[in-house]
């Protein structure tokens, strides 16, 4: 699904030298290469705070403390998901309120927030799912609308832009009070174990996010808040300020990739290919078709015998996880995210893909539907 090896060794030298900067000066904590990431990752973000932490789940977490959310208070977000989203939630004494997705950009549907907002709603988590920004004007006007909260999981879609409504652009996880992002290898700007990062532009609640990180520390030693340990270690930033500088050529080979796959599956009655949201660039986290009377564990399979790997994201909806079931939902409840996880299939999407790699995936893949 991913080739980090051949990424790696097209920037072998850089990525070398900066992990042995890093050793030589023994750095190793919140060192110079940390502190040069964030201010690198801020001017490409065009945001003015960005604070390093672990990884994305943390990131969540830190930005859900920052805010004092109270146990009870409720968090809305989307059932089609990874787990990590409502996760935090509960972890924090939250109340995670799930609700659907607009069946063909597979993110949240703004007018399913509004219906589930009630008094005890406190905050929104839009999820930029695959790669492409929610409908984020909608969600920023529910927001003003019912004084919340908006933190953006944009875990998968860093690097892409929100277009809004007067033509004006900002990078996914840059809209909101706060965005989230992860740093996991597999991720389109990943580094090689774990991190994450928080993005903000309000001065208060970057300030309150550092504190978060830092074991709630706002002089050393002196804890006047209850925080967590959560750093971006300086070996993996001085991998990510090397990688950088490279992640819109990534995007652009991602986006390559999936051009190709939806030219030969145009027009086949059995796949519906990835739809495009109008304000949103995409930059194809993952590649995800959604199959009409094909066989998916079959076509996994077949793709499998020839080497090609397939994967489904994600097989069952947060409200029908056994961890988060609630007596408030049920099956049927959400039509379009349960849709979703029975018929979804993901194919290899990484920056390596060549053009003798998409012949083989696309061919095998309509050997088997076409049969």
């Amino acid at each position: 699904m991913v080739d980090l090896k051949s990424q790696y060794e097209k920037i072998k030298g850089e990525i070398d030298t900066a992990i042995h900067e890093v050793i030589d000066s023994t750095a190793f904590i919140n060192g110079p290469a940390v502190q040069q990431f964030q201010k690198d990752l801020e001017l490409y973000l065009g945001v003015k705070h960005v604070i390093p932490c672990g990884n994305g789940t943390d990131a969540l977490q830190v930005s859900m403390m920052a805010l004092g959310l109270k146990p009870g208070d409720e968090v809305i977000t989307t059932s089609f998901t990874f787990i990590a989203t409502a996760e935090v939630i509960a972890l924090l004494g939250l109340t995670p309120i799930v609700v659907d997705v607009d069946p063909d950009t597979f993110n949240i549907d703004p007018a399913a927030i509004e219906r589930a907002i009630t008094p005890k709603t406190k905050a929104i988590v839009p999820v930029h799912l695959f790669g492409q920004c929610s409908d984020m004007d909608a969600i920023m006007a529910l927001a003003k609308k019912h004084n919340l909260y908006v933190i953006e999981d944009a875990c998968q879609a860093i690097g892409a832009d929100y277009i809004f409504k007067d033509g004006s652009k900002k990078k996914a996880g840059t809209i909101a009070h706060m965005g989230c992002t992860s740093f996991f290898q597999s991720k389109n700007l990943g580094c090689y174990g774990d991190g994450g990062a928080i993005f903000t532009n309000d001065d208060e609640l970057a300030k309150q996010l550092r504190v978060v990180v830092n074991h709630g520390m706002t002089v050393r030693y002196y804890h006047d808040y209850v925080g967590v340990n959560s750093r971006l270690d300086s070996i993996q930033a001085a991998i990510l300020k090397v990688k950088l500088p490279h992640l819109d050529a990534y995007c652009a080979a991602r986006s390559y990739a999936a051009a190709y796959y939806s030219k030969a599956f145009a027009n086949n009655p059995k796949i519906k290919t990835p739809v495009h949201f109008k304000n949103s660039t995409h930059v194809f986290h993952q590649y995800t078709l959604v199959l009409d009377g094909v066989d998916r564990a079959g076509l996994i399979e077949y793709l499998g015998s020839k080497g090609i790997p397939a994967m489904i994201y994600y097989p069952v909806p947060l409200h029908m996880q056994k961890a988060y079931l609630d007596p408030r939902y049920k099956e049927g409840d959400f039509p379009a995210t349960e849709h979703l996880c029975k018929h979804v299939v993901s194919l290899p999407m990484h920056t390596e893909l060549d053009e003798e790699q998409l012949a083989l995936i696309t061919s095998s893949v309509l050997e088997y539907v076409n049969r």
